[in-house]
């Protein structure tokens, strides 16, 4: 039965409710009735949604100002989202994470694929970092906060709004503290044997990227097959993510490259925290002219990453995002060693799997080499896949050997 208390949207005649009914999580404005009274919805609002004969299909979160008009929270007839039904969610994540982990540093929630639309929130100890990057959860943040700390016992939450998400729902761009205090300094993670610094209200996102820690472990074990000798280059670095594992793993060597002095920074703070920083080394610059610059100085490596932001946040941004992708793959192929590894990564959105390894294989192509493909890798198992939603399986990494 549907609640009387709250709006009804419905859907167009020729919209794919069995869509919604099988699982798909997201209703865009073109498949959704809008009139005058929907459209004057409040941004954020709680309705029901109905197909077009009528019959209730889920309870979902509005935003009339955003391309996803609808979000799916729950069944029709479920009482609409408080801090128990919050607290519900978030008990469940957190079940998940405490299986797979020995300590509290992972992402706790990881929007639609665990039932929280648009939601992040990634832990570090005792403080939580929340990014509500839909309408609905920035609406309702005040139960989400209650329910969080109720669950976890973290004693600090902090908000952050940075990210083009929030931006297409119409939300501020203004971080803050919803709980607790903020870090004074940057805090130390764990992973992978390694300790990154995490700048919880500085960096980038919300501090640290916990997606790549099996990518990174793998890196690792690459460099530990090689040695005491091996020779690690980080590009798109940030933190150090990739050198700190291999170093930690014994890796011989290690060269962070990054565009931010920041982020370099904390990569060495997280080296001198490892005990490694007197094989550890930072370069700043942008990413093609460092690579065409190691490859003028007949740099070589045995193991080369690279991690670059997201060259196709878009479907409009596709094909030149797989260009660069292209030629990243060609001009990092250069600067390895014969017999050694070349990890590849993309976290666009937009560019698939398939698409993805044809860009890294053409540049490799280009690059006079060859290679095998001995792995791939996507996020770690604390950024679950929503089966009805390619963008939760965003991460692609590819490890060649070249």
């Amino acid at each position: 039965m549907t609640q009387p208390s709250l709006p009804i949207i419905r859907m167009k005649p020729k919209s794919n409710a069995r869509a919604i009914r099988f699982g798909a999580p997201w209703l865009f404005d073109n498949e959704v009735v809008t009139d005058r009274r929907t459209q004057a919805l409040a941004p954020g609002s709680i309705a029901v949604l109905e197909d077009a004969d009528r019959a209730p299909l889920a309870l979902v979160g509005v935003n009339p100002k955003s391309r996803i008009f609808a979000r799916v929270l729950d069944r029709a007839d479920a009482n609409p989202p408080d801090q128990p039904w919050f607290a519900a969610r978030i008990a469940r994540a957190l079940a998940l994470r405490e299986v797979l982990y020995d300590a509290p540093f992972y992402r706790l929630i990881h929007a639609e694929a665990d039932g929280l639309p648009g939601v992040v929130i990634d832990r570090f100890g005792d403080t939580c970092v929340v990014q509500p990057n839909a309408a609905w959860a920035e609406r309702l943040l005040d139960p989400l906060v209650a329910a969080l700390i109720e669950v976890t016992g973290v004693a600090h939450v902090l908000k952050s709004a940075s990210g083009r998400a929030r931006a297409l729902e119409g939300l501020d761009d203004i971080d803050a503290v919803l709980a607790g205090s903020a870090p004074a300094a940057p805090l130390p993670v764990p992973m992978n044997g390694a300790t990154y610094m995490a700048d919880l209200t500085g960096g980038q996102k919300t501090g640290l990227f916990y997606d790549q820690r099996p990518n990174q472990a793998f890196a690792q074990r690459l460099a530990a097959g090689i040695g005491s000798g091996a020779r690690v280059l980080d590009l798109f670095s940030h933190v150090g993510g990739f050198s700190l594992a291999c170093l930690a793993g014994g890796a011989g060597t290690a060269l962070a490259v990054d565009g931010s002095q920041p982020a370099l920074d904390l990569a060495r703070a997280g080296a001198d925290a490892s005990g490694v920083a007197d094989r550890f080394g930072t370069r700043k610059g942008d990413g093609f002219e460092v690579l065409s610059a190691l490859a003028a100085e007949g740099e070589k490596f045995d193991v080369v990453i690279c991690d670059p932001p997201a060259f196709a946040p878009s479907k409009q941004a596709l094909e030149a995002g797989l260009r660069a992708y292209e030629r990243v793959a060609r001009l990092a192929a250069h600067l390895v060693d014969d017999g050694g590894y070349l990890g590849l990564c993309s976290c666009s959105h937009a560019v698939d799997l398939t698409r993805f390894r044809q860009a890294c294989l053409r540049g490799i192509g280009r690059a006079g080499r060859q290679g095998q493909l001995i792995h791939t890798g996507f996020a770690g198992p604390d950024h679950p896949l929503h089966p009805h939603l390619a963008e939760s399986g965003y991460l692609k990494a590819l490890f060649f050997r070249l």
